[in-house]
């Protein structure tokens, strides 16, 4: 799944993955990067990466019962404008084999082959992955993104992962 904040990023990032690992089972994290927001050069700079779960709650459950809530518990606001900044935003990219389309449920996540920010931690996570109901390679995807200016962000990954590992 995708974690996002541009609203107080390096605490609000941390404090979503803490929650999300109380629900969920974490098994791999991305590189986090730091990224202008796209198309709005006048708000702050985004933190965004790709965590890996595993969980036996159906899709639907996990997005509503737990990314939502843990979204709204942070203070998430959701306007009109899908570009407004936010203090957390947490999206199910994949989900093992699955290809779904209902209401506001769609996996994969159709922004994965225009957003770098999805697309390169998503291929460092799983870089065999071809993207179910699309049948197009992340690593594919992510070669597009090669030129990308998007910077990672090393020392907060570390911390982030030491946080995982040590169960906080």
């Amino acid at each position: 799944m995708s974690v996002g904040s541009n609203i107080n990023p390096e605490e609000n990032v941390r404090e979503a993955i803490r929650r999300l690992g109380r629900q969920v089972r974490i098994v791999g994290l991305s590189t986090f990067y730091r990224d202008q927001a796209e198309g709005r050069p006048e708000q702050p700079a985004f933190y965004n990466g790709v965590v890996e779960v595993e969980t036996e709650m159906p899709a639907a459950e996990l997005k509503r019962g737990v990314l939502r809530r843990i979204e709204q518990e942070l203070g998430r606001k959701r306007t009109e404008d899908k570009y407004a900044p936010r203090t957390i935003d947490l999206d199910i990219l994949v989900y093992g084999d699955l290809a779904v389309t209902t209401g506001d449920l769609v996996i994969p996540d159709p922004q994965i082959p225009h957003r770098p920010f999805l697309a390169i931690p998503l291929h460092e996570l799983a870089p065999e992955l071809v993207l179910p109901g699309l049948e197009v390679a992340v690593r594919e995807i992510a070669a597009r993104f090669a030129d990308h200016k998007m910077e990672p962000l090393k020392d907060y990954t570390k911390l982030l992962r030491g946080d995982i590992e040590h169960g906080s």
